[in-house]
């Protein structure tokens, strides 16, 4: 009979025992949660997959982040727990990578997948000369970066060039000339005939060296020369300083893409989506937006569109989707720029120019049961997640 009860009691401690760490464990993952919706609620911008182990009477944290002050938070908060806690948090850039933890874009378009692979879901596209960070290496070459926009994708080493902070500094600070043209080449000498080195897209940034007849001498980011014809571009600095981002020039460089073809996750002259199109855009008017329509749809100045377009000022952006309902959460799913009476240039199969107005040949009820809201970006620069190019951290000296 004290046997049978024996075994009871250690049943009863054991189970209670067991019940105090599994409500230990709960706990912190809430903590674990927190943390995540606080500083990393986006997982498009911002890595934080944290997990947590017990073994004896400690508790491991495991996983990685790029966030060290949402990690030191974390830890912060568990501490005031009086929990024994084992931190094995791995914070990126990964130690792996040594120094060159910088690079830039040295494709005139490079593609960013969603996972490293390269059947891989295209999540997005980065233009030739921009910075990135480099976070940690994969398979196959691929390797987790992140672009000015924030954008955390995965691409391939062919795509970027490595550098060192010293490399980038140098990079950054160079005299560059940004491509003007909608497509274009250049060439291994000054002649139209000499090899191709590479294509080239609008907005490509490669950098300056020396001129020669009607050609500027150019580096690619991995050091590569090539010639590149005069008329086709401009220096980056002078048109920079005299870029002007006017509902006019928004508009004037959103015609320019009139039928080009919709790609999913396209940003440039080649292909572009919906968002990658107002992304575009708008970098081809200096001003930096954050990558998909929904998060686009968090910047700007909201305009009341209650009794239709009457308010709309053109370069305005149009965000549809589908409403908020008791069951689900509104879900923001396509981006236009409007133009003027109720008529509106978007990629959708291409571009093209849509309108609300039901008199027009091209209206469309699609889009106009679809309509969610406005935003005024261009009121906006400094503020909400819109940048200048060169306020963009990216941009800046190390």
């Amino acid at each position: 009979m004290k046997f049978f009860l024996t075994i009871i009691l250690i049943s009863l401690f054991a189970s209670s025992h067991f019940s105090q760490s599994n409500n230990q464990l709960e706990d912190i993952n809430k903590i674990i949660i927190a943390v995540k919706e606080k500083f990393a609620p986006d997982k498009r911008v911002a890595l934080f997959n944290i997990e947590i182990d017990k073994s004896g009477n400690s508790y491991i944290l495991k996983g990685e982040t790029n966030l060290p002050e949402a990690k030191m938070n974390l830890i912060e908060q568990l501490k005031k727990e009086n929990l024994n806690i084992k931190n094995e948090i791995k914070t990126l850039p990964a130690e792996e990578l040594g120094d060159k933890i910088y690079g830039v874009i040295n494709l005139s378009v490079s593609n960013l997948r969603s996972n490293p692979d390269h059947p891989a879901e295209l999540s997005t596209q980065s233009l030739l000369g921009t910075p990135i960070k480099i976070l940690k290496k994969a398979r196959w070459g691929f390797y987790l970066i992140q672009t000015p926009d924030g954008y955390l994708s995965w691409m391939d080493d062919d795509g970027f060039h490595a550098m060192t902070k010293k490399e980038i500094n140098e990079w950054l600070k160079a005299d560059k000339i940004i491509y003007m043209q909608d497509y274009g080449f250049a060439f291994s000498l000054p002649d139209e005939k000499s090899q191709r080195v590479s294509d080239l897209a609008i907005g490509n940034l490669l950098k300056l060296v020396g001129e020669e007849k009607e050609f500027y001498k150019v580096n690619f980011p991995d050091g590569r020369e090539a010639y590149v014809k005069k008329d086709q571009c401009k220096s980056f600095t002078e048109w920079y300083t005299n870029i002007n981002p006017t509902p006019e020039n928004i508009l004037k460089e959103a015609h320019r893409f009139m039928g080009v073809p919709y790609l999913w996750g396209g940003t440039s002259s080649k292909g572009m989506d919906c968002s990658g199109f107002t992304k575009t855009v708008f970098f081809l008017n200096g001003i930096i937006l954050p990558r998909d329509a929904s998060q686009q749809v968090h910047t700007g100045e909201m305009i009341d569109t209650e009794n239709g377009w009457d308010k709309l000022k053109p370069g305005d952006l149009l965000f549809y989707g589908t409403k908020a309902t008791e069951d689900r959460k509104e879900r923001i799913t396509h981006v236009a720029i409007y133009i003027e009476d109720g008529d509106f240039i978007h990629a959708a199969g291409r571009v093209r120019i849509n309108s609300f107005n039901p008199s027009k040949p091209y209206y469309s009820d699609y889009r106009k049961s679809g309509f969610i809201r406005a935003k005024r970006i261009l009121n906006s620069i400094g503020t909400q997640g819109i940048e200048s190019i060169l306020d963009n951290e990216f941009y800046k000296m190390k």
